[in-house]
C-alpha cells in the first residue's frame, strides 16, 4: 500500500474560529475545576478564574495599544499564569512565539528578530537576559509577573482591569492561513526556523488527538503533570492545550529533579483545596530520559506511584525493552505507550490507540491524517515492512517556516506532503515504527547503521544507564558506530563491545569504540544532542 490513511475520521467545523475562543469556550463547563497549580506554593485558579483572568489579559494589552497579529514572546518557565498570558495574547488576535527560559541573550536574540516580536512577556529573575535581548531588535514594551525596574507589571494590569475590551467573538481574517503560535524548530536540518502554526492547525489538532480512540479521560478527572516546558510545542500544545481542552488538572513543576519528581507523583493530595474533591495525579507526559530513569533507577522503588494509570511518552524514540522494564516496574499503570510528532504537526500525528499497542510501535495515524514511508535513494513510495523517510499529509500541518521559503518547499512538498527527516516503517497492521532521523544516520560501507537501534540495544544492559551512538569518519569505511555510554560499576569497554556484537549484524557493531562519560547531552524532549558528542570527540 502507497499510502496509509487513518481509520478513524472526525468532524473539523467549517466555520472559520480563533483557536483561543474555541478552548476557552470549553471552561464554561468545568467551571470551579482546578485548571493549574504550582506544585511548590499550592496556588492554583479554577477554570472560571482562569477565563476571567485571560479576558482582563487581554483586555489590558488592548488598552496598551497591542495590535492583531503583532508578535509578542513569552520567556516562561512552567508557572500556573502561563495560559493566562498565551491565551490573553492570542484571543485578541496577537501571536505568541515561546522562548526557553534558559537561552543565553544571543539565543534569545537570533529568535525575538527572526520572530519580529514586539513584546516580551517574563518574570524578574529573567527580565535583565530580556531587557539585553530586547536592545537589539526594536521592543515596544516588556512586561512582567511581578515588579520589575524599567518593565510594565502585568500582574498589577490583572488587578486593575475589568476586561471590558476583551474581544467575546474575536474571528480570524483567514483561520486557514492566520498564524496563532509560532514556535521554534530545527526540523529535519540547520538552525531553528519559526512554525507557523495556525487557528485551524491547533483546532484541527484538538480534535483529532482526542479522538476516544486514541484519549481517555479517567473517571476521576484527568490529573496530568506539568513537567514538559511549555515553551515547547510538546508542553505547548499536547500538554497544556489538550489538557484544558479536556477539563483536567494540570501541576506545574519548573524544573525536573529526580527525588521531586517521584514526591510530586506520590504525596501530590494539594490540600489547599481539598474541598474540591480532586483526584490525584494520574497521567504522566514523559520523554525518553525519564522514562529510562522510571524503568531503571532504583530510587523509583522508594515511592508509591501506584495511582498512576497511563503514560504518555514522546520527543524522541524509546527501545522496546525499555517499554517492557516500564511495565514490570509499574505493573498497576494501564496504558504506557509512545507517539510521534513533530512542532511541524502541531504536534501529534502518530498515536496508539488506547485498546491496543505493540510495544516498540509510536502506533497509528490520528485521525483525519494520511502518511507514506518513501524510499531514501529514489523518493518511491515503499510498502509495509520497507525502511524510508516518513511522509504526512493532512490538516495539522503548518503552514510554514516564517521567512523561510526555501525550508518551506524543502520541508513540504507540491502535493502537500511533510517530509519529516524521521526514518521508519509501517507494519501489516499499519503501526509505525520510528528506526532513525536521516541526518544521524551512519554510513559504513555504503551500509546504513541507524544510531537508535544501538542505543536501544545497549539500553537493554542492566549495567548501563544510558547511551548514545555517533559515527566517526574512518578513511576505508566511511564512518564507524562509536558509543557513548553512562554505565553502574563492573562492566568495561570490552564487556559492552561482546553484548552488542553478538546482537547486531557485522556492519552495526562499535567498531569506532566506546566512551564512558558521566551524561549524555540532551535537549527538553529528549533527543540526543549528536552535535555536542561530536564536539566531545574532538576533544579526546
Amino acid at each position: 500500500m502507497a499510502v496509509i490513511r487513518s481509520a478513524f475520521d472526525v468532524p473539523i467545523p467549517d466555520t472559520p474560529q480563533s483557536f483561543p475562543h474555541f478552548i476557552l469556550a470549553t471552561f464554561e463547563r468545568h467551571g470551579d475545576k482546578i485548571a493549574m497549580v504550582d506544585n511548590s506554593s499550592g496556588q492554583f485558579y479554577t477554570y472560571k478564574e482562569l477565563k476571567r483572568l485571560i479576558m482582563k489579559c487581554g483586555s489590558a494589552l488592548l488598552q496598551e495599544g497591542f495590535e492583531e497579529n503583532e508578535v509578542a514572546a513569552i520567556i516562561l518557565p512552567n508557572v500556573v499564569e502561563f495560559p493566562i498570558v498565551l491565551y490573553g495574547i492570542t484571543a485578541i488576535g496577537g501571536i505568541v512565539t515561546t522562548v526557553n527560559p534558559e537561552y543565553t541573550v544571543n539565543e534569545m536574540i537570533h529568535q525575538l528578530q527572526d520572530s519580529g516580536a514586539s513584546y516580551i512577556v517574563t518574570l524578574p529573575c529573567l527580565v535583565k537576559k530580556a531587557i539585553e535581548a530586547s536592545t537589539k531588535i526594536t521592543v515596544k514594551n516588556i512586561f512582567v509577573l511581578g515588579e520589575a525596574e524599567g518593565c510594565i507589571s502585568l500582574s498589577n494590569m490583572l488587578l486593575e482591569n475589568d476586561g471590558s475590551y476583551f474581544p467575546l467573538n474575536f474571528v480570524p481574517k483567514s483561520w486557514k492561513e492566520d498564524v496563532v503560535f509560532l514556535p521554534y524548530s530545527s526540523g529535519t536540518t540547520g538552525f531553528p526556523k519559526g512554525v507557523m502554526l495556525t487557528h485551524y492547525n491547533l483546532v484541527a489538532h484538538a480534535l483529532i488527538a482526542t479522538h476516544e480512540s486514541f484519549y481517555v479521560v479517567p473517571e476521576d478527572g484527568l490529573v496530568m503533570l506539568g513537567l514538559m516546558p511549555m515553551f515547547h510545542i510538546y508542553g505547548l500544545s499536547a500538554l497544556l492545550g489538550l489538557g484544558l481542552y479536556l477539563g483536567g488538572k494540570i501541576i506545574c513543576m519548573v524544573k525536573y529533579r529526580p527525588a521531586a519528581f517521584l514526591e510530586c507523583i506520590q504525596e501530590h493530595k494539594m490540600k489547599q483545596y481539598e474541598l474540591f474533591c480532586c483526584p490525584q495525579l494520574n497521567a504522566l507526559n514523559i520523554v525518553p530520559p525519564i522514562a529510562i530513569f522510571l524503568a531503571k533507577d532504583p530510587l523509583v522503588g522508594n515511592f508509591d506511584l501506584s495511582h498512576l494509570k497511563s503514560i504518555m511518552c514522546g520527543g524522541a524514540p524509546l527501545g522496546e525493552d525499555v517499554i517492557y522494564q516500564l511495565k514490570s516496574k509499574l505493573p498497576h499503570v494501564q496504558n504506557i505507550r509512545q507517539g510521534y510528532g513533530m512542532t511541524e504537526t502541531s504536534p501529534s500525528c502518530i498515536c496508539p490507540r488506547v485498546d491496543f499497542y505493540k510495544p516498540g510501535s509510536v502506533g497509528v495515524l490520528l485521525p483525519n491524517l494520511q502518511a507514506k514511508v518513501i524510499d531514501l535513494e529514489n523518493g518511491s513510495n515503499n510498502g509495509s515492512r520497507q525502511i524510508g523517510e516518513i511522509c504526512v499529509k493532512g490538516p495539522v500541518v503548518m503552514k510554514g517556516y516564517l521567512n523561510n521559503p526555501q525550508a518551506t518547499k524543502k520541508a513540504i512538498d507540491s502535493d502537500g506532503w511533510l517530509h519529516t527527516g524521521d526514518i521508519g516503517y509501517y507494519d501489516d497492521d499499519e503501526h509505525f515504527f520510528i528506526v532513525d532521523r536521516i541526518k544521524d544516520v551512519i554510513k559504513f560501507k555504503g551500509f546504513q547503521v541507524a544510531p537508535a537501534e544501538i542505543e536501544a540495544i545497549l539500553l537493554t544492559h542492566p549495567k548501563i544507564k544510558d547511551a548514545a551512538v555517533i559515527g566517526v569518519p574512518n578513511e576505508e569505511a566511511g564512518e564507524l558506530p562509536k558509543a557513548f555510554v553512562v554505565r553502574s560499576e563492573g562492566i568495561t569497554k570490552q564487556d559492552i563491545l561482546h553484548f552488542v556484537a553478538v546482537k547486531v549484524a557485522p556492519y552495526k557493531r562499535l567498531r569506532g569504540g566506546i566512551e564512558f562519560v558521566e551524561s549524555i547531552p540532551k535537549n527538553v524532549t529528549g533527543k540526543i544532542l549528536r552535535r555536542a558528542l561530536v564536539a566531545f570527540k574532538h576533544k579526546l
